[in-house]
């Protein structure tokens, strides 16, 4: 090759290595690296052909700045991150946005739920998508189908009632008009059946409706009410009462509380001196059930020693025979407090008598 021709955009020689330095392969090709006219760095690609029989030989080579093709490389590279990047955040986005909506007739379906939890609604209400219908309308049966048979408790229970009632009033009139110790016997008898049969009515009630819709009672307009009731029968002993500023909701019928309070207020003013106290506190989930109130009623009387508070809560046991009673009070405030879920225990108070704390459950 005694001649050389250049681009145009070569204004100078770029020095060409030898074939020792940098070999052609095979097919008389090579490539190198070589410095350009400004010091960058040029990637260079070589090759050889015959032009003749006469061996005539021509070299070209292509080079371009390697520099500027790693920049163009590391441009494109960022670029392609930062597109991938965007679409994927996009579809993550995409994803959650459809999710959401998705669920969104879930998220009715539990709210419509938890009002049929708290009694504030009957049955699921609403529309809702084609695919939660079905599970909305099993849901509603469901709901109607255990009112039922609430209803249903409630009327043979109602009709066991009537049906003992009289034969019960007639043993007890009898009792009373027969006189004597036979007659008070049977008096005393029936009037003890009359309350056992009345309690296991209300116990089967409460049994009934305790894991159906959850009722509402506020507790303390009925506390108030209970304790002016229990003040005026009983004006020697001083009743001091102590509510939260903020209502606790009960999870239960108002008859069921009633009961309760008005056996631990009665069995307090009974047994206390000179003064009874009520209390009224929600309990932090850390101290107590979740969700969950209590209720402290104690007296400055002789009060229960801790051995014999388990005989206290026994069906029919009296400490004391000489105060008037039928042993059924603590009783039956345990099996309402063992209905609802809720615990009762007897202890010593500040007050030096007995304290009773039941706890129970509330709701928002």
């Amino acid at each position: 090759m005694t001649g050389g021709l250049r681009s145009s955009s070569m204004t100078g020689a770029i020095p060409s290595p030898s074939a020792a330095d940098a070999p052609f392969n095979t097919e008389f090709q090579r490539s190198y690296v070589a410095k350009g006219l400004a010091g960058e760095e040029l990637a260079v690609f070589e090759s050889e052909f015959v032009l003749d029989t006469g061996n005539q030989i021509a070299r070209f080579r292509v080079m371009g700045n390697e520099s500027e093709l790693e920049n163009e490389i590391a441009t494109f590279q960022r670029r392609l991150l930062i597109y991938l990047s965007l679409f994927g955040f996009g579809m993550i986005a995409i994803n959650a946005v459809a999710i959401l909506y998705g669920l969104q007739p879930l998220r009715r379906v539990r709210a419509a739920l938890a009002m049929v939890r708290e009694g504030t609604a009957q049955r699921l209400d609403g529309r809702f998508p084609a695919e939660i219908e079905p599970l909305a309308n099993e849901t509603n049966a469901l709901i109607e189908n255990n009112r039922r048979i609430v209803e249903r408790s409630r009327t043979q229970v109602g009709n066991l009632a009537h049906s003992l009632k009289t034969p019960l009033a007639v043993l007890l009139n009898e009792g009373r008009a027969l006189g004597g110790a036979k007659g008070k016997l049977i008096a005393e008898q029936a009037s003890s059946m009359q309350q056992q049969v009345e309690h296991y009515l209300q116990r089967a009630r409460v049994a009934a409706q305790r894991d159906s819709v959850v009722y509402r009672t506020p507790v303390k307009t009925l506390v108030e009410r209970l304790a002016r009731v229990i003040g005026k029968l009983n004006p020697n002993t001083k009743l001091l009462v102590e509510l939260p500023e903020d209502d606790i909701v009960f999870a239960g019928e108002r008859e069921d509380l009633e009961e309760m309070l008005g056996n631990l207020l009665e069995n307090a003013m009974k047994w206390a001196r000179s003064k009874v106290s009520i209390s009224v506190a929600s309990l932090p989930e850390s101290e107590g059930e979740p969700d969950s109130f209590e209720i402290s009623i104690e007296d400055d009387g002789p009060g229960i020693p801790e051995d014999k508070a388990r005989d206290a809560l026994k069906r029919g046991r009296r400490l004391d025979e000489s105060k008037p009673g039928t042993g059924l009070g603590l009783a039956i405030v345990t099996d309402l407090v063992n209905e609802y879920g809720g615990k009762l225990r007897l202890e010593r108070g500040r007050l030096g008598g007995l304290k009773a704390v039941v706890q129970l459950r509330r709701i928002e």
